[in-house]
């Protein structure tokens, strides 16, 4: 979360179906219908929308569960986490999308926040309707998705929807109410810094509802907004004993809470300062009860892991098959279980007769009739860290109904329902790989990242084959796996979690391969120079690839604004540093023109480029990007349409690779020149020059 200098705020109307007031809505193909929005606009939908431009990631989100993504022409960059988006036109940023890219979207309806004063203002007159959406509350969130169900026709799916959030509140609601009232916690939300001063949501703000859904009491300051200043006397006087942000809030609350004076509440003492994904943290979306569950399972661990405060019966509670035609699998299926109150699910193969296993999680293990992989949801993590993994393992194999004795299992924090089969084959011979993958927060750079804790499988791979596997080839197996697995992560540019502007990851902390002995004709080698070894490397390398698109929406295509948010690279904090920035509205005007220009091929070709050089470049296999530097004044001259481009130099982090900082510098440069030739900026930049010295050390 970007430092917030000013508080933001919306003011939420309601939103009335009108034709529901006069006994009952017809569907929008047969009569028009008229709403009034979050921002009091009466808008009019003349038939059900086809082409929509949506602005709100939390609505994406609720369309795109909805069933409605084929209506959904245009999406922000913040949107294309979901691998439902992927394919879909990015129309800019959430705060500066651009009009001419809408537009030539031909929308019939643009969904925005009140955050988009300027979009509404720019749409004003035109033939289709733009619709103001706001979410103060969890009852707002259920009002949006009915509102939306009936724009898109999706009325019962809605109602469904709902009913899961809302069964899904009212189990944590179940929970929380075995705690006593003394001792339920003091939450506060970490949003950034202003004027020395924390910023967190306001009193009227969806995210406290959050929070007292998971039984926390969050501050009452008497100011509202979605954004406002909290005071270090504010702070200590409500003492919070839990404090919680998203990922790019946790180096910035943990610099900040250090100093005197917000280092004095309980939750900084006992450190309980907790970070969570931003697209849960800052959405009232169909994945808001998950949070509320997460949320209160961390905030409440001790509570949560005793067997006194559970309130549903642990047992199975269905299956779905998994097709896995191999002669020696008596089944395979995806089994979803209640542990620990919450919805776990578990792949898992049985065997006709005992096989033999080799496990980089339990070594070799014989006689085993069962293999699998189990997902646990977040808000089982903390409690199966309170009781330690062999307890953990074993109570959920009891739940499952598989004996831990003949049972080998890999665990999970990646959902079983992204679960990727991939099978490869040259004549006889048959390679099954199941992949589960989530790369996002623990991806690695193995010699390079450094090694602090231990938990259970990420990247997690089962592989099955039709012949009988020797000890020796089970062993290679793993090598090879490991290896396809590698070249999927670097192929995607994943980035290392702990250093991603500078590396990529070859895997994550925690990747586990099981390898099953199998049945039929005996094979003694699965290396790279085999075929059984190209047939693992294959099934694995497009196992992996498959399931981190299913779990995390990372393609090979995905947009450079993704791109960089994976490189912690932000550039609204960039185009703040530059010095003729300096001023917010000068930094907001640069900062939408940077991301229009990003959103043309040739920019974010470029930018994508450099992606690629720098890390060469960090391995050292570039000796001197000198050529670059010109390449980058080049660029900058192309963007602002003349020779003569000042060069600013960027206060630069030591963080920043020198070869992606020069490329930065040409885009912001080359869009300050512009904006002072035509008289837009101001800037007291030095004379133009061509860039040097402060970019690369001249021993590199």
């Amino acid at each position: 979360m970007r430092t917030i200098r000013r508080s933001r705020k919306l003011a939420f109307l309601g939103i009335f179906l009108l034709p529901a007031l006069f006994g009952g809505a017809a569907p929008l193909a047969a009569q028009p219908a008229g709403f009034v929005d979050s921002g009091g606009n009466h808008v009019t939908l003349p038939q059900r929308p086809k082409r929509v431009i949506s602005l709100v990631p939390a609505l994406t989100e609720i369309i795109l569960r909805l069933g409605a993504g084929e209506c959904l022409q245009g999406i922000t960059f913040h949107d294309t986490r979901l691998a439902e988006a992927n394919g879909k036109t990015i129309v800019g940023g959430f705060l500066t999308p651009s009009p001419i890219r809408m537009m030539s979207l031909d929308p019939d309806l643009v969904l925005v926040s009140s955050i988009h004063r300027t979009v509404q203002a720019e749409f004003r007159g035109h033939p289709f309707p733009v619709l103001e959406l706001e979410s103060r509350s969890i009852s707002d969130l259920y009002r949006n998705i009915r509102l939306l169900g009936e724009i898109f026709d999706k009325k019962a799916t809605a109602e469904e929807v709902i009913l899961e959030l809302h069964g899904k509140l009212r189990l944590v609601e179940r929970k929380i109410e075995r705690i006593p009232g003394n001792a339920r916690k003091r939450v506060v939300r970490f949003m950034g810094i202003s004027h020395n001063r924390i910023t967190t949501p306001g009193d009227d703000s969806f995210q406290n509802d959050f929070i007292r859904a998971a039984g926390g009491i969050p501050p009452r300051l008497g100011k509202h907004g979605n954004v406002v200043e909290m005071t270090v006397e504010e702070w200590k006087r409500f003492n919070p004993q839990a404090v919680y942000g998203c990922g790019a809030d946790r180096e910035t609350a943990a610099k900040f809470l250090s100093q005197p004076g917000w280092n004095e509440v309980e939750a900084v003492r006992k450190g309980k300062i907790l970070s969570f994904p931003c697209d849960l943290t800052c959405r009232s979306s169909v994945r808001s009860a998950d949070f509320v569950a997460w949320l209160a399972s961390t905030v409440y661990d001790d509570a949560f892991a005793m067997e006194r405060n559970r309130v549903l019966r642990e047992k199975r509670i269905g299956t779905r098959p998994v097709e896995l035609p191999l002669d020696y699998v008596r089944s395979a299926r995806i089994v979803e279980t209640t542990i620990f109150d919450f919805p776990n699910k578990t792949l898992l193969i049985e065997f006709i007769e005992p096989q033999r296993v080799t496990s980089t999680l339990e070594g070799e293990r014989r006689g085993i009739r069962a293999v699998g992989n189990h997902y646990f949801p977040p808000p089982c993590w903390s409690v199966g860290h309170r009781l330690g993994f062999e307890q953990w393992k074993n109570h959920t194999l009891q739940v499952i109904g598989s004996p831990p004795g003949t049972s080998c299992f890999l665990f999970t924090g990646a959902d079983m329902q992204n679960l990727s089969v991939q099978k490869a084959q040259f004549k006889d011979l048959q390679v099954y790989a199941l992949v589960t993958a989530g790369v996002e927060s623990n991806a690695i750079r193995m010699s390079a990242d450094e090694g602090l804790f231990y938990e259970p499988g990420t990247v997690n791979v089962l592989l099955l084959t039709n012949k009988r596997l020797t000890p020796r080839a089970m062993s290679r197996a793993i090598i090879t796996a490991t290896e396809a697995k590698t070249a999927a992560m670097q192929d995607l540019d994943i980035r290392s979690a702990a250093g991603p502007r500078f590396l990529q990851a070859t895997g994550t902390g925690t990747d586990e391969v099981l390898v099953v002995e199998g049945r039929g004709g005996r094979i003694d080698n699965t290396g790279g120079h085999c075929r059984m070894g190209e047939l693992i490397a294959k099934a694995v390398y497009a196992g992996v690839k498959n399931a981190v698109e299913r779990q995390n929406g990372i393609t090979n295509h995905r947009n450079v604004f993704r791109r960089l948010r994976e490189r912690n690279i932000d550039l609204h904090g960039l185009t703040r540093e530059c010095g003729a920035c300096s001023d917010r509205d000068v930094s907001d005007n640069i900062l939408g023109q940077m991301e229009n220009l990003l959103l043309q091929p040739r920019f974010a070709s470029f930018l994508e480029s450099v992606f690629a050089l720098s890390d060469a470049f960090e391995r050292g296999q570039v000796e001197d990007p000198g050529l670059f530097k010109t390449y980058c004044l080049g660029v900058a001259q192309e963007i602002a349409g003349d020779r003569n481009v000042r060069w600013i130099d960027r206060k630069r982090s030591e963080t920043i690779p020198p070869v992606v900082g020069m490329a930065l510098d040409a885009l912001l440069n080359g869009l300050l020149s512009k904006a002072e030739r035509e008289g837009d900026v101001v800037s007291q930049a030095s004379p133009p020059e061509r860039p040097s010295g402060p970019y690369v050390s001249s021993d590199r």
